[in-house]
């Protein structure tokens, strides 16, 4: 039952800290965000809490294998830190680019954030090999963020 709460709350970490970038973005993204300039391959607006949703499901699942090793040594350790600090500038990137309406600043911070993620990743894999690979979409979705986030601030 231990394992089971932990499992919980594991996946409701990154979940809450999607429900605060999302309270970031609520106001702006039906206004400020309709009048900027996108780029071709911008996705529908319905598609990112989707996506976020799956992205934050999973990292938090992987966390938690993580976590369940965590007397193993220190890459989970390290891991567990690195996981902790990019879910901070995750949260805070909502924040720079929706709250302040700022695409350069948002462009500098998730410039920051993806190095954080692989090397979160990385220390991940070391320790295990699902959670890893749970975090690889998560690499994926944030790498095409980063075009995204720039291709706004340069059309703009």
């Amino acid at each position: 039952m231990k394992k089971v709460i932990t499992c919980i709350l594991a996946i409701g970490i990154p979940l809450l800290i999607g429900v605060i970038g999302s309270i970031f973005t609520q106001e702006s993204v039906s206004t400020w965000y309709l009048t900027l300039e996108k780029p071709s391959f911008n996705p529908p607006n319905y598609l990112f809490p989707i996506a976020w949703t799956y992205l934050y499901i999973t990292m938090g699942f992987a966390s938690w294998l993580v976590w369940l090793k965590r007397d193993t040594g220190s890459y989970s350790r390290n891991g567990l830190i690195f996981y902790s600090i990019q879910l901070f500038f995750n949260m805070m990137w909502s924040y720079l680019f929706f709250t302040l309406q700022n695409p350069g600043l948002a462009l500098i911070e998730i410039l920051i954030l993806l190095p954080l993620i692989i090397i979160t990743t990385f220390y991940f894999f070391k320790t295990d090999r699902i959670a890893g690979w749970l975090m690889i979409p998560y690499i994926a979705w944030v790498s095409f963020a980063t075009v995204l986030n720039a291709s706004i601030y340069w059309l703009n």
